[in-house]
């Protein structure tokens, strides 16, 4: 278990307090937070009650949104995500995950700003990436004095619209190809990426470029929950074969951890202790034997 994380996604119905101390009596090393757990703590209350733990902080998720057109979305975006980097420093951590953005046309269901879908631009996919690097080159070097990596998660294209204009492991690798890897890498999310046929292909120039930042696990669901965004479940309740993903990642010399990260209210609304028991039972039959 020494390189398990508890993702505070997982066990959404609990505070940061109660998460901590179930992942720290369960005999897990990392955790894995969300900034809206760090919020409602406070940073500074939320780095005593890691440290007071013994725990390291995996990742710190998210940072992100940076496809806002006009300027004022624009400058909000740099400034929230220079406080996520400021946050990440402080918690102790490297990683910090950037879900990119959607289009301007969709950006009121994500909690943008509402953009008239019919205005110039507004579903324009390639430009909205255009602006994501632009947005990554503003925050690179916010990150490298904070000693912070900025890392990509491309998630599933059904998520194209509204969250993620990355959609594979290549195309993150390309948007992060031009900064340098100790400060802008990749996450493979094995919820988004299970499907992609280049994906062996990506974790292997992940691991060349030393991109690859971070590991996380969960299945995908059938059938597909109303609301998308929960069709997480434990592995092995669902279609994603770990024993070759993990085998791919491992064979890269990557060792950092490996996070479970589920959305999905069922579990939402289990007893935390019972689901921390379950994720620990799957991630030693169904991953940890082939990392």
């Amino acid at each position: 278990m020494s390189r398990l994380s508890l993702n505070t996604a997982t066990t959404k119905n609990i505070t940061l307090a109660e998460a901590v101390a179930l992942t720290s009596e369960a005999g897990l090393s990392h955790i894995g937070l969300w900034r809206d757990r760090v919020a409602e703590t406070g940073l500074d209350k939320a780095v005593r009650l890691v440290s007071e733990a013994g725990l390291t902080v995996s990742s710190l998720c998210r940072g992100g949104f940076l496809t806002a057109a006009d300027e004022a979305g624009q400058a909000a975006a740099l400034a929230d995500n220079t406080q996520a980097i400021v946050e990440a420093a402080t918690l102790g951590t490297r990683e910090l995950i950037m879900v990119v953005g959607g289009l301007p046309a969709a950006g009121a269901l994500s909690g943008g700003t509402a953009v008239d879908p019919s205005a110039p631009g507004a579903k324009d996919v390639a430009a909205a990436r255009q602006r994501v690097a632009d947005r990554i080159a503003e925050l690179v070097p916010v990150a490298e004095e904070h000693n912070v990596r900025l890392v990509l998660e491309p998630l599933h294209p059904m998520y194209a619209a509204d969250r993620a204009v990355l959609s594979t492991l290549g195309q993150a690798l390309d948007m992060a190809a031009p900064f340098p890897a100790e400060t802008v890498g990749v996450v493979v999310d094995t919820f988004h990426v299970w499907w992609d046929p280049a994906l062996e292909s990506s974790i292997q120039r992940a691991g060349a470029e030393g991109r690859l930042a971070s590991y996380q696990v969960c299945d995908w669901n059938l059938p597909i929950a109303a609301d998308a965004l929960l069709s997480r479940g434990y592995m092995g309740d669902g279609y994603i074969d770990f024993e070759t993903i993990t085998r791919w990642v491992a064979a890269t010399g990557y060792v950092g951890p490996v996070e479970v990260e589920i959305f999905n209210r069922e579990i939402w609304d289990s007893p935390a202790a019972e689901v921390l028991a379950t994720v620990k039972a799957r991630y030693e039959t169904l991953v940890e034997p082939h990392l």
